[in-house]
């Protein structure tokens, strides 16, 4: 049966454009080269993924009943106006992007591209994938022409896992096209979903919108998680100072320090880039030690902790630590980059007892070993020498559990004044 539309990569930027989709009346068909046919049956069952936390599983259902198809059939992919690969590209080990899904999705739409179909890339890419890296994949396995015979084109994703003021449709939409057919072709299909199309220059201005965006972000989380430092060490409300600092008008934006930056938009320093992106002699170094400095913090929570339960007569050693929240964001299943998983495995190496709660994770593990998960809140919390606040899900009951706890780290800045101690 012919679908509109093809999302090609299921996860936290498929799923959601595949919903948008299909609440916009588009047929969609998606299809994810990692799709097993167990979860694949399971999708269409109306189940999501434990680890997929962007939808809920009543959003699934109305989506399936919208006509939402998933599929582990590469032939589907030929049927199709429009295909969007929302494959993931997470950094290496080296710093350099990983691109392997997004090849391996490239090559199935590939053999069955047609021609006139608008292919768009949303995975998070460095400048020149789309022109350099994912255009000759299509074209060797299409034998078409890219900007002639079909439309190529790249946007970023630009969701908030979880946030309730900007949805879908309300988030302008960045797309910079090969050509600029191929700009308006794209446009035409994002016209139906959001608001407001934004026209790039080209597919590479698009993609170095989303690096200056992502790095924006780190860059300045880690400017306040220096200050979080710095103020501890001063005995100075941090705190304090940026709801003060807030209050500007202009030129100030509030950022809120934290155990570390997890998610799924990864800075990235052109230095360590393919050629020909890398910029040789002239390395983006504000992001290079943005992630310096964010990399330290799960550190520095465990010197914190330690401090604290020395403070209070207590070694690390032998400790009962209990870990609150240990998703990447508050009221996400999503653990990508989350601190939790370093924080917790610091903790054991000093010879501390973990344990964790977190009502969208039943299940967790750290050094290949499950973490007891804590079955009553608030006698886990009385029972702890110290509970970490890693994520403020909406569900805890902060001043409660502040009264409750032995000692409370709160990273998050999240529990009453004078409640608990502080980042």
């Amino acid at each position: 049966m012919p679908a509109d539309l093809a999302v090609i990569g299921l996860g936290h930027l498929g799923l959601p454009l595949a919903q948008a989709a299909v609440a916009a009346g588009i047929d969609t068909v998606a299809y994810d080269p990692r799709l097993s046919t167990e979860l694949a049956t399971e999708i269409a069952a109306g189940r999501l993924p434990a680890d997929e936390g962007t939808l809920t599983a009543a959003d699934l259902r109305r989506m399936l009943a919208g006509g939402f198809r998933p599929t582990t059939n590469p032939v589907e992919l030929g049927r199709v106006r429009t295909a969007v690969i929302c494959a993931p590209a997470p950094l290496g080990p080296d710093g350099s992007p990983d691109l392997s899904h997004i090849a391996d999705s490239a090559r199935a739409l590939a053999t069955r591209l047609r021609p006139h179909t608008t292919v768009i890339l949303e995975s998070p890419a460095y400048p020149g994938t789309t022109d350099g890296f994912l255009r000759p994949l299509l074209e060797e396995g299409s034998g078409l022409r890219a900007g002639h015979d079909f439309h190529l084109a790249y946007s970023p994703g630009r969701l908030d896992p979880g946030n309730r003021t900007h949805g879908y449709a309300g988030i302008p939409k960045v797309i910079g096209g090969l050509t600029p057919a191929c700009t308006e072709s794209a446009a035409a299909f994002y016209g139906r979903l959001t608001d407001k199309v934004v026209r790039a220059r080209g597919p590479r201005e698009a993609e170095t919108a989303q690096l200056l965006e992502t790095n924006y972000r780190h860059v300045n989380i880690a400017l306040v998680n220096e200050m979080a430092v710095l103020c501890h060490d001063l005995g100075i409300d941090l705190w304090d100072v940026i709801r003060c600092a807030e209050t500007k008008p202009f030129g100030f934006q509030a950022f809120r320090p934290g155990p570390g930056v997890g998610g799924h938009g990864t800075p990235l320093d052109p230095n360590y880039l393919p050629h020909p992106s890398r910029t040789p002699g002239h390395p983006l170094r504000m992001v290079g030690l943005a992630q310096e400095i964010n990399q330290r913090m799960p550190s520095y929570v465990i010197q914190r902790a330690a401090t604290l339960l020395n403070e209070h007569g207590k070694s690390a050693r032998g400790a009962r630590v209990l870990l609150l929240g240990v998703t990447y964001k508050p009221d996400l299943a999503d653990q990508q980059g989350a601190p939790a998983q370093e924080i917790a495995t610091r903790l054991m190496e000093l010879g501390a007892s973990i344990s964790y709660h977190d009502p969208y994770v039943p299940n967790w593990r750290v050094l290949g070993r499950p973490v007891p998960r804590a079955d009553s809140l608030y006698e886990a919390v009385a029972d702890a020498d110290l509970t970490i606040l890693l994520q403020p899900h909406r569900t805890y009951e902060l001043q409660g559990l502040s009264v409750k706890a032995q000692l409370l780290l709160d990273t998050r800045g999240a529990t009453p004044v004078g409640a608990a101690h502080r980042l």
